[in-house]
């Protein structure tokens, strides 16, 4: 029988990635998005290109009720998840703290630590009835270091970080492994969310030097989640090569994708 992975955020960019890559290496993926055509989209590529079932969950990890109902009734081989990879997340903004936006900032504490929480409640406890189970929980370079205006997004990432170590603690008496992976600048829809859709402002970010994509970061989740048994990968910072800290890269560096 095939192995289960719950990818949140999977409409777009890692979450994407990262449930295409699983489910063709040997997964059953339930994808989750608060994009329905985008979930339905990822949906049909992954039956398109690989054997993998494929159940889908359409609502906001923000709202704990949902989240409860979507996950926390999942039926049949559905509901005995192996991998749940914590993805959903974003930034909202870059303003200095004493001229941030409030719902700026309650969109990424309830998106990347409520959100994350509320998955988290939901799946773990059928992984230790089972004594087995492996998290991952998409973090950020900016939950490593604090960088100008990241004031509240660097907050909420250094408590997935901080949680992520937690959990580990927590659950490795019930034989559950748990990964923070930490990326860099990765050129997915971050920065047009960040910016507010305002896609120009958001290229920028990644002009003159070649960023993350997506697919390298999928691929390190595949990598730790396909350790042997008695291995556990407890984080991995990935960097573009031309980014040397949250605050330092190098421009004009082209090296290839």
């Amino acid at each position: 029988m095939k192995k289960i992975a719950i990818i949140t955020g999977a409409t777009a960019g890692i979450g994407k990635a990262t449930a295409k890559i699983l489910a063709a290496n040997g997964y059953d993926v339930v994808i989750t998005g608060r994009r329905e055509e985008r979930l339905k989209q990822t949906e049909k590529e992954i039956r398109n290109h690989t054997d993998a079932e494929v159940l889908t969950r359409c609502f906001d990890v923000r709202i704990r009720e949902e989240v409860e109902q979507h996950l926390g009734t999942l039926q049949g081989k559905w509901k005995n998840a192996d991998v749940l990879v914590n993805n959903a997340g974003l930034a909202s903004g870059l303003n200095p703290i004493h001229e941030g936006d409030i719902d700026d900032w309650e969109t990424m504490l309830d998106t990347n630590v409520r959100g994350l929480l509320y998955v988290t409640r939901t799946i773990t406890p059928g992984m230790v009835q089972r004594r087995s189970g492996h998290v991952v929980n998409i973090g950020s370079i900016a939950g490593k270091e604090v960088y100008e205006n990241g004031n509240v997004y660097c907050a909420t990432k250094h408590a997935v970080d901080a949680l992520s170590k937690a959990m580990r603690i927590d659950l490795v008496e019930h034989n559950i492994k748990v990964t923070a992976i930490h990326p860099g600048a990765a050129e997915t829809e971050f920065s047009v969310v960040r910016f507010h859709g305002d896609r120009e402002k958001a290229g920028k970010v990644y002009e003159g030097f070649t960023p993350l994509y997506e697919d390298d970061i999928a691929e390190a989740v595949l990598f730790t989640v396909t350790r042997p048994p008695h291995v556990n990968i407890n984080e991995l910072v990935i960097m573009a090569t031309a980014q040397a800290s949250a605050s330092k890269t190098v421009k004009k560096n082209t090296i290839g994708h």
